[in-house]
């Protein structure tokens, strides 16, 4: 077999926390609104019952999650408030993005309970992830690698300026 002397390789150092598996104990969500530092945790803004935050792991660039300061897995648990709340950031999140990535759409949800997907499935959260026409290409169907071409606190700034 040939080997690809001119294969080029993207560096992306910071996802080792995350394919290892190590992992911080307790909550993610939790420990993240109670730490106080929103730019180290990526915390965007901060409502009155729910917060924004980054994926430092994102599927594209842009990939916000919108969660309650309550710690809880069921959905059902969610006060009529906590859901207004959610819809409203969500609305802000769409606008946000839109003016500072000019996505061509959005998919928007949650996953709820771990075989359907939830990282965290003990702490609900929705997920907002801007999409373009060709985010799916080669790369990560040939060569199961994702290129995000912003880096996380450039990202952040331009968001904060937003909110």
């Amino acid at each position: 077999m040939e080997k690809n002397i001119n294969m080029e390789k993207i560096w992306a150092p910071w996802r080792i926390k995350y394919v290892s598996g190590r992992k911080s104990p307790g909550c993610l969500f939790c420990n993240k609104h109670k730490a106080g530092n929103d730019r180290k945790n990526h915390v965007v803004y901060r409502g009155k019952k729910v917060f924004l935050i980054m994926n430092i792991y994102p599927y594209n660039n842009g990939h916000l999650m919108i969660a309650p300061y309550k710690h809880t897995g069921d959905i059902r648990k969610l006060t009529s408030g906590e859901f207004i709340e959610i819809m409203d950031i969500l609305k802000k999140t769409i606008d946000a993005l839109k003016k500072i990535l000019k996505p061509q759409g959005f998919n928007v949800g949650f996953n709820i309970g771990k075989v359907s997907g939830a990282g965290v499935a003990g702490h609900v959260h929705m997920h907002v992830v801007p999409r373009w026409t060709g985010d799916t290409n080669f790369m990560p169907v040939i060569g199961n690698t994702k290129v995000v071409s912003q880096s996380l606190d450039s990202l952040y700034s331009e968001l904060k300026k937003y909110f």
